[in-house]
């Protein structure tokens, strides 16, 4: 019988390695949808491991129910993202036990399988074969394909070729795919996604928890040291499909500059080139310090006159930075080194959010980034106007309750096609 003609609650199990309390970005969107549809009705379930983020475990039940949510903790190591060694025993370890409570537990209305570690589609796949389990997939980024651009395997290698044909068995097999936006959607149907399974909602932040703050009535300004200062911020992760060759040529030719600060913010495999970069050439502008907890973004985004982001021209369309809706809620301009053909530069030129340097564009990318930081320092009202655009285009597009409205619209359309036959991968 389909739930439809029932009261009973749709149940929902969200797979993902990172959950609350944990602040990875994974775990902060899924926390939101998850909490967001208990509210709506939903039964809803997650399945993680209590290794944090950057190394080590949290201090954390194996089970319990948080904000309605009902929580499971897998046994699984917790290295850390430190070496690619310790990252993939820590995917091993949490595949293998999730794959084993999946097979071995309840069934439920849908699974839905996030995109850490890579293959936990598959996961979907396996069990819609062995046990007729429907369900979709939220695709924060795309493997093997990121690891493929950032250059740790060979395209036309064994261990690429393997990957992705298993990976392509999660993808195909699903009844749904969540993407976050076009040049995502292109790559996943090239991957052999039909067209009527592909579904784009981005990821989001929140109103409620970032706002335009002014520099005076910010703490965390003086706190730091940072009043008077023209803060140019980097914040989130450095990992490999970000490129800093010329921001860190602009932060050398601005060294020793009386108003401007570079100010760096998290982890990443990138940080300690960053930091050497820093130290080899005495930057007397720069500091790097430690992610904020979620609860002190709301001061730390404001923070910044103007932020920095950057992505690799062959990382378009695999990784979808959600560090831009932080910045469009706390309404500060957006000054992306990048392709303007990826999915955060056509949302800042189309909202009039920043400014967005291609290096395929530009003969000097260094300079034009480095032109374009100044004109925006020099230029209060410009920042101004971003910033305003941008805060008003975050909240008609990428805020929480109306990314997650989407989420319910699309899980409740699924959950009625219920009584429909699941059939398998091919």
């Amino acid at each position: 019988m389909s739930l439809v003609e029932t009261d009973e609650a749709p149940s929902i199990l969200f797979i993902n390695q990172h959950y609350w309390p944990d602040f990875a970005s994974t775990a902060q969107h899924l926390t939101d949808l998850a909490e967001y549809l208990v509210e709506e009705g939903f039964d809803v379930h997650v399945l993680c491991s209590r290794g944090h983020y950057l190394s080590g475990s949290m201090d954390v039940p194996v089970e319990e129910t948080h904000n309605g949510v009902h929580i499971y903790r897998v046994r699984a190591t917790a290295f850390g993202r430190d070496t690619i060694l310790g990252r993939l025993t820590d995917y091993a370890s949490f595949y293998s036990s999730t794959l084993a409570r999946v097979l071995a537990g309840r069934s439920y209305d849908y699974i839905v399988t996030l995109t850490t570690p890579p293959l936990l589609p598959l996961v979907g796949a396996i069990a819609k074969v062995l046990r007729g389990q429907r369900y979709g997939i939220w695709s924060m980024d795309l493997h093997p394909d990121a690891e493929v651009a950032a250059g740790m395997f060979q395209e036309e290698g064994p261990a690429a070729q393997l990957l992705h044909v298993l990976n392509n068995v999660g993808y195909r097999g699903a009844d749904f795919v969540v993407d976050l936006g076009t040049h995502m959607k292109r790559r996943l149907h090239e991957k052999g996604v039909a067209d009527d399974r592909l579904h784009t909602i981005p990821v989001w932040n929140r109103k409620d928890e970032i706002s335009p703050i002014a520099h005076e009535q910010n703490p965390l300004r003086g706190e730091l040291g940072l009043d008077g200062k023209f803060v140019v911020m980097y914040s989130g992760n450095a990992g490999r499909a970000h490129r800093f060759e010329e921001v860190l040529a602009v932060m050398k030719r601005l060294n020793g500059h009386p108003d401007i600060e570079f100010v760096f913010v998290g982890e990443g495999p990138q940080k300690r080139r960053i930091e050497a970069f820093a130290e080899e050439n005495d930057l007397s502008n720069f500091r790097y310090l430690p992610y904020f907890p979620r609860e002190d973004l709301q001061y730390s985004l404001p923070m910044a006159d103007v932020h920095l982001m950057t992505l690799r021209e062959e990382m378009a369309g695999i990784a979808v930075p959600g560090k831009l809706y932080g910045i469009m809620a706390a309404g500060r301009p957006a000054l992306m080194v990048g392709p303007e053909a990826s999915e955060p530069g056509e949302t800042i030129q189309i909202s009039g959010a920043g400014r967005v340097v291609d290096p395929r564009q530009e003969e000097a990318p260094a300079q034009a980034l480095h032109d374009t930081l100044l004109r925006l320092y020099r230029d209060e009202e410009t920042r101004t106007r971003l910033g305003t655009n941008g805060r008003e285009a975050f909240l008609e597009h990428f805020e929480r309750a109306e990314c997650c409205r989407q989420w319910t619209a699309l899980l409740r359309e699924q959950v009625r096609a219920e009584n429909e036959p699941a059939t398998a991968p091919a």
